[in-house]
């Protein structure tokens, strides 16, 4: 695991949870938008030190009576193949996990269902599902994206597991038609529409 973020307590990254939150390093999309882009973009984060995957299980042992969980997020951690035995290593201490992916690496997330590793799992739907439209916004130019994504939205639904699904409008990008077709398709599902907030981006370092 490449860890480049520890924040040791968090009460809004998993509704009704108190959490600690483990941010990867590394990202196969470059989303503009992205608020962490020293976490996505190598440039950035290879200047800093990484935090050892040993060092977090110490913290987060010491603090399991008072966590009710713990949050992965990233950049997108299911690009790295060690994932899975780092969640096992959580688990093992007792705590809860939830995911945070971008759905492009259906086969792991469906590995760590399968091993009943993670517990809920947040998937961003950058956009409608068309491959342009998906290449558009992540920069991303696998033929198979939307594939992928479609996959792990599959994955979910006949999962067990609790998940939500969330979409960051972008200004100039999402267009009304597509929030409305985006919220039919979702409609019975938890559906969640995030505000675009101005800051520091990958746009500003592209």
């Amino acid at each position: 695991m490449v860890i480049g973020g520890l924040q040791k307590q968090s009460f809004i990254d998993w509704e009704g949870k108190t959490t600690a939150v483990i941010f990867t390093r590394g990202c196969n999309f470059r989303c503009g938008f992205c608020h962490n882009p020293s976490l996505v973009l190598p440039k950035l984060y290879n200047r800093a030190e990484n935090i050892s995957p040993e060092d977090v299980l110490d913290f987060v042992s010491t603090r399991k009576n008072w966590l009710d969980g713990v949050v992965i997020t990233g950049g997108e951690p299911t690009l790295h193949a060690d994932l899975p035995d780092f969640i096992a290593s959580l688990k093992e201490i007792g705590l809860s996990v939830k995911l945070d992916t971008n759905g492009s690496n259906p086969s792991m997330l469906q590995s760590l269902i399968t091993a009943q590793l993670i517990d809920y799992v947040a998937m961003d739907i950058k956009t409608k599902f068309e491959p342009d439209a998906y290449a558009a916004i992540t920069a991303c130019t696998d033929s198979q994206l939307v594939d992928h994504i479609v996959q792990s939205l599959c994955i979910l639904r006949n999962s067990g597991i609790d998940y939500m699904l969330r979409t960051t409008i972008v200004p100039g990008f999402h267009t009304n038609e597509d929030i409305r077709m985006l919220q039919k398709q979702f409609v019975g599902e938890r559906y969640v529409l995030q505000e675009y907030r101005e800051g520091e981006t990958v746009e500003i370092y592209r």
